[in-house]
C-alpha cells in the first residue's frame, strides 16, 4: 500500500514580528516586481522613458503661460517655471505611485492568490517604480536651474527627506485604496478621481502664499501642501516664504495617514487571497 503524498503548506505568519522578518526575506521579489513594472511599462514606446520627461514639461509649460503670464501671480524674485518644476515632481511622484499602489493588488491577482508573501511588498513595489520616474524628472529641475543661473542654497540637502516623506503619504494613502479595492471594486474608479482633484486643490501652478492668512492653516489639511512647501523651501532656499505652522500640521497628518494605513492593510490582509 502506497504512502499518502506529503503536502507543504505554506502560512503567513501569525505574529507581528514574523511579519516583518517575511518582508525581509521576501526583498529579492520586491526588486522583481519593481523591475518587471519598469519594464513593462516602456515595452515597444517610440521614445520609452522620455515620457517622464515630457508630461511634467508640458505641465510647466501650461502653468506658465497661464499663472505666470496671463493671471500673474506673484513669484518674487523666482522664475516661474522653476517655482512650478518645483512643486510639480513632487506632486506627480506622489500622484503616480498612489494610483499604481492603490491599484497594484488588483494588477498582481494571479500572483497573491497563488503564493504566499507578504502582500506588503506589492504595494512597496510600485512606489519604487514611481521613484525611477521622479529621478529621470529630475534633469528637468536641474535644465531649469541651468537656464536661469539659479543656483540653490544648502538647503537643497533636505531634498531626500522630502522625498522620503513624499513616498510615505503616497504609501499610507494607497495602502487604503489597495485594501478597500480588493473587496469594494468601486474604489478603482475613485481614485483617479480623487487625484485629479487634488491636483487642482494643492499649490502646484502657484505659491501657498497667495492663499489668504486666515485659511492658510485649514489649507495646509491637505498633506501635499506641507510636502510641496518642503520642495519649494528646500530647492529655492531664502526666496521663498515658508509657512512652518501648516508644514507641521501636513506632517501630523502624514503620520495619522500612514500608521492607519499599515494597521489596515494588515487587518485586511488575510481575506486578500479568497476575495481577489
Amino acid at each position: 500500500m502506497s504512502e499518502a503524498p506529503q503536502r507543504l503548506v505554506i502560512k503567513a505568519g501569525h505574529t507581528r514580528s514574523r511579519y516583518w522578518k517575511d518582508l525581509w526575506r521576501f526583498r529579492e521579489l520586491l526588486y522583481f516586481l519593481a523591475w518587471r513594472d519598469i519594464l513593462v511599462r516602456y515595452k515597444q514606446t517610440t521614445i520609452g522613458i522620455a515620457w517622464a520627461l515630457i508630461r511634467p514639461l508640458l505641465t510647466i509649460v501650461i502653468f506658465t503661460v497661464v499663472f505666470g503670464a496671463i493671471a500673474k501671480l506673484p513669484s518674487g524674485n523666482i522664475p516661474y517655471p522653476i517655482l512650478v518644476c518645483a512643486a510639480l515632481l513632487p506632486w506627480q511622484f506622489f500622484a503616480d505611485a498612489l494610483s499604481r499602489s492603490g491599484a497594484s493588488l488588483l494588477a498582481n491577482a494571479h500572483l497573491i492568490s497563488k503564493v504566499y508573501f507578504p502582500r506588503l511588498i506589492v504595494p512597496l513595489s510600485a512606489v519604487f517604480v514611481s521613484l525611477v520616474d521622479f529621478l529621470v524628472s529630475v534633469s528637468i529641475l536641474l535644465g531649469l536651474m541651468v537656464w536661469y543661473n539659479f543656483m540653490p542654497s544648502w538647503r537643497i540637502l533636505a531634498l531626500p527627506l522630502l522625498l522620503m516623506v513624499t513616498a510615505i503619504a503616497a504609501l499610507g494613502v494607497g495602502l487604503w485604496f489597495a485594501a478597500l479595492s480588493v473587496k469594494y471594486r468601486d474604489f478603482q474608479f475613485v481614485l483617479p478621481f480623487l487625484i485629479q482633484l487634488g491636483f487642482f486643490i494643492s499649490p502646484v501652478g502657484f505659491s501657498s502664499s497667495v492663499i489668504a492668512p486666515k485659511w492658510r492653516l485649514l489649507y495646509s489639511l491637505n498633506p501635499m501642501v506641507g510636502i510641496i512647501d518642503g520642495f519649494r523651501w528646500a530647492i529655492l532656499g531664502t526666496d521663498i516664504a515658508f509657512y512652518w505652522q501648516g508644514f507641521l500640521v501636513s506632517m501630523l497628518l502624514l503620520v495619522i495617514i500612514f500608521s492607519s494605513g499599515i494597521w489596515f492593510f494588515r487587518k485586511t490582509e488575510r481575506s486578500f487571497a479568497d476575495v481577489i
